[in-house]
């Protein structure tokens, strides 16, 4: 049998999925995942063992292509998408990580971000990378480990330690350590990589005290990034991106204008601008969509740290649901009259907050209301936060040459493309199109962040089409079209103000 497949390893948050997806067409063929432990070790810090993440990619790639009967000559290539802004350091000879993986939701570095706007890098650094000065991204909690694991700072001076986001990671160890790479996507979450120069910026790395010597090599999203053999066999890796962007590709977002959310742990609006970076004025992040043939695509994002996060904290932590699936059907049952508004910032705040400090809330809450409340009250704020984004971005690109609207303007970018695991749940769709005002297409492919890494490599190893070609597959399962009244969505979204407000650190 010729290589024909391409195998997707989609590395999630707090789960890792691997898809077989059969060449051109891409239909997908296998599915095997698996989810990994959680690690909290104080308030506001998120860990994962760097070995789970490895071991769990290994598995699911394994039962994926035994599921589905075939060895590795089989494969043309692995497609990687990856969890961004995750920071692993680990030593070069051996390939252990220093330390626990510090994940893109912690929040230990918020004071020496801070420190950092106070001293007045904010600007610079904007201007450079596109992002904000924050502890999501990788710049800050790679500090933080060379300052905090003993020796490590002399260590990497000396060339003996390497830093990846978990793509990098994932890459050196299938390659047995020979590929240290990453793709243009991944390293513009690091706040160390000019988005404009398409490089790593020395200004940066000497701002955040990140040896260069560190740094993996970037390359396009779609490239040649090595072989392994840990599959039974010789296999390329063809493709790498972070998930949202992958999503983006997955998404035939690939026109200026077009809009894409994805609604996994968190959620995130990725805003097609083209060839030009749109500096946003809304604190929105102009970052890379994805680099082809070395030309980037740039993108403006929206992200909401906390989406799917809400409803497994009604499973795990409250203890209201034993399954997600079962909040829909919860939240319809709500009372009409009970308004009740979670604010889930657990890890802070997000787009257009951006409030390490914030911590989560319940307003509105009476003696009337009840679980059915809580999970109305969990979806709608998913739909609230993305009305946040999406205003932000259709102010920062109104006028932008070429771009369009976004959700709330005209024409084709008044749709929202979606995808994720929230997207199931057809009440949860509906509230997001009836609070944007706005319609929003479900596809029928609904891994789409599989998708797009499993599209790079396919288009890298010749058996997929250009992207004009692969846009015109693209298919819709179900448009969600708004049916609140405009009075409604208006007062209910004033409320969902109100109790930002008051959740936001140092507002009474």
């Amino acid at each position: 049998m010729p290589a024909g497949h391409i195998l997707a390893l989609d590395q999630g948050t707090t789960s890792t999925r691997a898809i077989l997806f059969r060449t051109p067409d891409l239909t997908p063929v296998a599915v095997a995942q698996q989810e990994f432990a959680q690690h909290y070790p104080a308030s506001g810090w998120v860990e994962h063992e760097a070995e789970d993440l490895w071991e769990t990619s290994l598995a699911v790639m394994r039962e994926a292509m035994e599921k589905a009967g075939l060895g590795p000559a089989d494969i043309a290539g692995i497609g990687i998408a990856n969890q961004r802004e995750t920071t692993l350091v680990w030593d070069r000879r051996s390939g252990r990580p220093i330390h626990r993986a510090i994940v893109w939701q912690d929040r230990r570095t918020a004071a020496a971000c801070a420190a950092l706007r106070e001293a007045g890098h904010a600007e610079a650094v904007a201007a450079t990378t596109g992002l904000l000065i924050d502890p999501y991204f990788s710049a800050t909690k790679i500090g933080w480990l060379l300052d905090s694991v003993a020796g490590a700072r002399e260590a990497a001076e000396r060339g003996e330690l390497a830093f990846g986001t978990v793509d990098s990671f994932l890459l050196w160890r299938l390659t047995g350590g020979r590929v240290h790479a990453t793709d243009a996507t991944n390293a513009a979450r690091t706040m160390l990589f000019d988005i404009k120069a398409g490089a790593w910026c020395p200004a940066m790395c000497a701002l955040h005290r990140v040896p260069m010597c560190l740094l993996p090599e970037v390359r396009d999203c779609a490239a040649e990034f090595g072989t392994t053999d840990v599959l039974g066999g010789a296999v390329p890796v063809r493709g790498i991106a972070g998930d949202q962007q992958a999503a983006t590709i997955g998404q035939a977002c690939f026109r200026p204008g077009m809009l894409k959310s994805t609604y996994g742990t968190g959620c995130f609006a990725l805003l097609n601008t083209g060839d030009a970076p749109v500096a946003s004025r809304h604190r929105l992040l102009t970052t890379i969509a994805y680099q082809l043939d070395g030309r980037r695509t740039y993108a403006l994002e929206g992200a909401i740290f906390v989406a799917g996060a809400a409803v497994q904290w009604l499973r795990d932590g409250l203890g209201l649901i034993r399954d997600a699936a079962e909040t829909g059907a919860l939240a319809a049952a709500a009372d009409p009259a009970q308004r009740c508004y979670l604010v889930p910032a657990f890890v802070g705040l997000g787009v257009p907050h951006w409030d390490a400090e914030a911590r989560g809330a319940i307003h509105g809450l009476t003696r009337a209301t009840g679980p059915a409340d809580f999970a109305r009250a969990a979806l709608e704020s998913v739909g609230y936060q993305t009305r946040d984004l999406l205003l932000a971005m259709q102010a920062d690109i109104a006028g932008a040459a070429g771009v369009g609207g976004a959700a709330g303007g005209a024409g084709e970018t008044n749709v929202l493309r979606v995808d994720g695991g929230m997207v199931a749940s057809d009440w949860t769709m509906q509230f997001l199109a009836d609070i944007l005002g706005a319609p929003v297409d479900r596809p029928v492919v609904r891994e789409t962040t599989a998708l797009g890494a499993a599209y790079l490599a396919g288009l890298q190893a010749g058996l997929c089409p250009d992207p004009a070609a692969f846009a015109a597959s693209w298919q819709l399962d179900r448009r969600f079209t708004p049916a609140m009244p405009a009075a409604e969505r208006d007062a209910a979204y004033a409320g969902w103000q109100r109790a930002v407000r008051r959740t936001l650190s140092g507002v009474l």
